[in-house]
């Protein structure tokens, strides 16, 4: 059996190959998220797709304990690994993990030892597949008023769903503009999923979310030593989402220097990561989405002019809940029967007081603050 030893610097594969091979060149070709552990289940190494699932980089990740970087509800009822031994077969479970972006997923994990040539364990192989496409299908099936896994008759959403396949099928630059918590993140999943991209990878970013300084090295990637602390390549958000979506929410907080770098790769469809003057051909779709009045901060100097036109080849405005009449009660019904379930909990449905009342509330927070209503009642309702 070929071993896994490593080089001074670089984890790579021997005695499989004429030449050295770098573990990272084969585990970022596979289309599952890969985690592999060392025998006190800390994280040794990601792949490219468990990045992206989890929400941490390779190195943020390395030497974490599994539970902190996969953040299982399986985790919470005792490690799948402990008292797996060097002879088991590999065994799977399906659950829910949460992301770095507090993202609740659906994955079915496998769980297999790995054995060094004497057969002594020596780690872990975890592999998550993401079950959000084949459960996305199953509830379209059963929801009678949800298309893209969005719950929704009226007028305004109607309009939406006509007009998103079409949308979808293009590979022009999507603006989504909405209040915070209308369901930007969603719409913005479902043109990936609908367009001829869904089967490349679907990669968000909140512009908001990481200091300007991280961001670009976020987005762009860097070459090993373009900074103090770069100790090795980096990719990019753009280089992991080729051949996909790169979804960029919170447009409106992106420094304008980055503004300017987006823009550039808008023109000629090449990123220049930190570090290097050669450019990197990426094949993305771009899907932007923001809360904030972009054309006023246009007038105030906040967002480019240009950006703005080159982002807003197609406008998706999401309304707001409190003007979307009937759907109200389609999301309360639609949110409880998904939570009871996920609680086990036997509680069948509102009383016509909590009824009346959630049906005449404006709902500044949006779907977001509707279903955190409606799951904070159902764990405290007997």
């Amino acid at each position: 059996m070929p071993g896994f030893p490593t080089s001074d610097t670089v984890p790579s594969i021997a005695r499989l190959f004429s030449g050295r091979v770098e573990l990272a060149t084969l585990l970022d070709g596979l289309p599952l998220a890969v985690l592999l552990l060392d025998t006190e289940r800390r994280v040794a190494a990601l792949n490219q797709s468990a990045e992206l699932l989890c929400g941490y980089t390779s190195e943020e990740a390395r030497g974490l304990p599994c539970s902190h970087v996969v953040r299982a509800d399986y985790c919470m009822r005792g490690c799948p690994l402990v008292g797996l031994g060097p002879d088991d077969e590999p065994h799977c479970r399906e659950g829910e993990i949460v992301n770095r972006d507090r993202d609740r997923l659906q994955v079915r994990t496998t769980f297999a030892p790995l054995r060094d040539e004497g057969g002594n364990l020596v780690g872990y192989l975890e592999t998550l597949e993401d079950l959000r496409p084949l459960r996305g299908l199953t509830e379209r099936r059963e929801e009678p008023f949800s298309s893209f896994n969005i719950i929704g008759r009226s007028p305004l959403m109607q309009r939406l769903f006509e007009m998103l396949p079409g949308i979808a099928q293009s590979d022009s630059s999507v603006l989504i503009l909405g209040e915070t918590g209308t369901g930007k993140d969603m719409l913005a999943e479902a043109v990936h999923q609908a367009s001829k991209r869904a089967k490349g990878p679907f990669v968000k970013v909140n512009c908001g979310a990481l200091p300007e300084t991280l961001l670009e090295s976020e987005l762009f990637g860097h070459r090993k030593g373009a900074f103090t602390g770069a100790m090795e390549n980096k990719p990019g958000r753009f280089r992991l989402a080729h051949g996909g979506t790169l979804f960029l929410t919170e447009i409106g907080d992106l420094p304008l220097n980055l503004q300017v770098k987006l823009l550039t790769f808008l023109d000629d469809r090449v990123i220049y990561p930190l570090g290097s003057a050669k450019g990197v051909n990426v094949d993305v779709r771009i899907i932007a989405a923001t809360h904030r009045d972009l054309p006023r901060m246009v007038a105030a100097g906040g967002f480019r002019q240009d950006l703005l036109f080159r982002l807003n080849v197609v406008r998706l405005a999401l309304p707001p809940l409190r003007e979307r009449g009937e759907d109200v009660g389609l999301l309360l019904d639609h949110y409880l029967a998904r939570v009871t379930r996920q609680l086990d909990k036997p509680v069948h449905g509102f009383t016509p007081e909590a009824r009346g009342f959630l049906l005449s509330y404006a709902f500044p927070g949006n779907v977001r603050e509707l279903k955190n209503i409606v799951e904070y009642a159902v764990h405290l309702c007997d």
